[in-house]
């Protein structure tokens, strides 16, 4: 229900916000704006990312059919069993859905985007298959859409690169800080989700797991602090592709081991792959026109200067409330939320506190609304539960983060 109550919401603000602007300020444009809008959101849903994701997604679920089949899926879930099965206490410890979680949670860290989405989907059909109530969230459909909206990421790339092209002094200023934002948002988000489902966090494999994950990253931190950009990306690229690359040919060398079909097998689990896509499109379509809705009748622009305008009135520093758009358009729009903050270093500058602050805003969260459409709507799922509620708080924790580090890094 919670998703029918949000995607009417967008449409209803939209129309009041325009409706207002029509007769009080005699904008006769606005509504064309808006119905303009619904066509180029329409497209973009469609053209933009179904289609490209069609072709990710039959490459990708063809060969996850085959590394099930090779058990190499079964090998991964053996030993994250255990963890995973302290945070998902419903899934079994040995289920294909652990090893396919793992590899999107793995993806998402290396800045794989392409191949976390197929990896992501095939891992919420399988938690599907021991959902009771096809139509409701269960609670492991809802912790691992929540991990996955706290946008774990341990190089955050695209933030860097889009900082270079912008002429930033040191485009990788905004590294360690974008890392520590998201491993906050991503822990908090864990914790809270635990809480609220009642799994106990307090014990030797939870802890034990967390610890080396902190070490990993740390470990990573401390290799590339400080490192030029160039560094960085190099090594970024080289990392991610060569696991990549060396996680298919393990799939298929496994496969000839186990003398699957290899090829056979592919275009099985391929030909899902853009069942799945299909599939998804009517959920993206409606979601991302009802933000555009929102967004093009002003209903954003309305809603920061509200927020600034109360910040101003209890008399803390409010340089942060200009990177605001950024962090309310993050949860909506990855897109929208791009083009604002490469409109906010144009503006303001990329060496600028704001120029910066809104890049730890892109680089610490995901966008919480398309995920849900997007991983609910592949499996028919209406009733979100609370997983919209406690993306949103991955969201905002995300953005407290991210406006502590600005000031503590660049203030």
């Amino acid at each position: 229900m919670a998703l029918n109550y949000i995607w009417v919401a967008f449409f209803v603000i939209a129309f009041l916000v325009a409706l207002a602007k029509l007769i009080f300020l005699g904008d006769t444009e606005i509504f064309k704006i808006i119905v303009e809008g619904l066509f180029d959101s329409s497209k973009v849903a469609v053209m933009d990312i179904a289609l490209p994701l069609a072709g990710v997604m039959t490459f990708f679920l063809g060969l996850l059919n085959i590394g099930e089949k090779a058990g190499a899926i079964n090998f991964m879930a053996r030993i994250i069993g255990p963890f995973f099965h302290k945070l998902f206490p419903e899934v079994p410890k040995d289920h294909p859905a652990n090893g396919q979680m793992i590899m999107n949670f793995s993806a998402n860290m290396i800045g794989l985007d392409n191949a976390a989405t197929p990896f992501g989907l095939k891992a919420m059909a399988s938690l599907q298959e021991l959902n009771p109530s096809k139509d409701t969230a269960s609670n492991a459909q809802i912790m691992f859409l929540v991990l996955h909206t706290s946008g774990l990421q341990i190089i955050p790339l695209s933030v860097m690169a889009q900082r270079a092209i912008l002429g930033a002094t040191d485009p990788s200023d905004v590294f360690i800080p974008c890392v520590i934002g998201t491993y906050v948002t991503t822990v908090v988000a864990l914790v809270a989700v635990a809480i609220k489902q009642r799994i106990n966090l307090i014990n030797a494999t939870v802890l034990g797991w967390l610890g080396g994950v902190t070490a990993l990253i740390g470990g990573a931190l401390w290799l590339l602090a400080g490192r030029p950009k160039e560094e960085i990306e190099t090594f970024s690229k080289v990392f991610g592709n060569v696991v990549l690359m060396a996680l298919i040919v393990s799939f298929l060398l496994g496969a000839i081991r186990k003398k699957v079909p290899i090829f056979e097998t592919f275009i099985e689990g391929a030909k899902a792959g853009f069942e799945t896509t299909v599939k998804i499109i009517p959920y993206l379509v409606g979601m991302l026109v009802a933000i555009g809705a929102f967004r093009n009748a002003g209903a954003m622009d309305y809603l920061v200067g509200g927020l600034k305008y109360l910040f101003a009135l209890t008399g803390m520093n409010t340089d942060f409330t200009d990177a605001l758009p950024v962090a309310l358009m993050k949860p909506l729009s990855g897109a929208g939320a791009r083009a604002l903050m490469i409109d906010a270093m144009k503006q303001f500058g990329p060496d600028s506190f704001v120029g910066r602050l809104v890049c730890i805003f892109q680089g610490s969260a995901d966008t919480t609304f398309y995920i849900v459409a997007l991983y609910f709507g592949s499996v028919g799922i209406r009733n979100s539960r609370h997983a919209i509620p406690y993306g949103l708080f991955a969201d905002l924790v995300g953005v407290i983060a991210g406006i502590a580090l600005g000031y503590f890094f660049f203030h």
